[in-house]
């Protein structure tokens, strides 16, 4: 549903590679843009690899944190609590990862070729193009074809471009997360203990997550664009070199755009993670309820392992 959004994120962050960073557009021109040149299948470019990324990595992600959790409390008793749930989502992620990024990386360029019509045309025009016309890669048909043809191009390398990137990303995202949201629940007991004396008042965990998630992950989400941009850069300039490594894209990027470009499509990487992180805060809320309700209470030390602790948030994971 929301693949359309990460499109125009996409093509907003890496649109400097392929048109210089004189003509950027800004979010409505991008968008009026993709809708002439390619309508609504433009905005689709890419969503078969985002879902098997996102499927995959999930799996793998919540199939592994729930176990290194335990292992951690168990065999180090001082890193109960926030640090485990953190480093278990750490190797949840890293694990992850290993299926995401390739995926990432065939998303991303389906996402900025659009049409095979419109990828004819594009000119890479800020001194790194041969001539007028010159794709930086060729046109990818499917997923399959994404796939082949970067495997054949670059090797494993090309499907792992940005690895580095991905993780510098997502670990900062998945920490400030919790910790946003960890706060703006400690504010709101606060603000009810203090001003609201009515017996009566209660909030739903369920609505509570809902609101607290989408602000937790909206703040996380626009505070690591900059970490999103280069790591979209990298996976998305292709053999023709841009960029070498990550500092580099950080230094390169700073140098010629400044804090602009650094946080370039932070707007529709916003509207991406509210929804998302709200839609999971609210689903883990409401599933914890449900299990502290129906579960005996001698069994509710295994139910505590299927969720998070009450004042901890870190087995959260949205794809992205």
């Amino acid at each position: 549903m929301m693949h359309p959004v990460d499109t125009v994120k996409t093509r907003l962050q890496s649109q400097a590679i392929l048109n210089g960073i004189q003509n950027q557009k800004n979010i409505l021109q991008m968008v009026r843009y993709v809708w002439q040149v390619d309508g609504l299948k433009g905005f689709y470019r890419g969503v078969t690899p985002g879902i098997i990324g996102s499927l995959a990595t999930g799996a793998t992600y919540f199939g592994v944190i729930e176990s290194t959790k335990k292992w951690i409390e168990d065999s180090h008793p001082s890193l109960r609590g926030h640090w485990a749930h953190f480093i278990a989502g750490a190797v949840g992620d890293t694990l992850g990862s290993f299926v995401y990024v390739p995926c990432e990386v065939m998303k991303q360029r389906m996402q900025i070729q659009g049409t095979i019509a419109s990828w004819s045309s594009v000119v890479v025009n800020d001194g790194i193009a041969i001539k007028p016309g010159t794709q930086i890669y060729g046109y990818y048909t499917g997923m399959l074809h994404a796939g082949c043809s970067i495997w054949k191009a670059q090797g494993l390398k090309g499907l792992y471009a940005g690895y580095l990137s991905t993780l510098a990303r997502d670990v900062p995202f998945a920490g400030l997360m919790v910790v946003f949201y960890e706060a703006l629940k400690d504010a709101k007991d606060y603000v009810e203990q203090r001003w609201i004396s009515s017996p009566n008042w209660h909030v739903n965990n369920s609505v509570e997550g809902l609101v607290l998630g989408g602000l937790a992950g909206g703040l996380s989400a626009y505070l690591t664009t900059p970490l999103d941009v280069v790591k979209t850069r990298l996976q998305v300039q292709g053999s023709t070199l841009r960029y070498n490594g990550w500092l580099d894209a950080i230094h390169n990027i700073w140098a010629t755009e400044g804090m602009k470009g650094m946080f370039r499509g932070s707007v529709p990487r916003i509207t991406w993670y509210i929804p998302a992180s709200a839609l999971t805060f609210m689903a883990v809320e409401f599933l914890r309820d449900h299990f502290y309700e129906r579960v005996p209470n001698d069994n509710l030390e295994d139910v505590g392992r299927l969720s998070v602790d009450h004042k901890s948030a870190g087995g959260l994971k949205v794809s992205h």
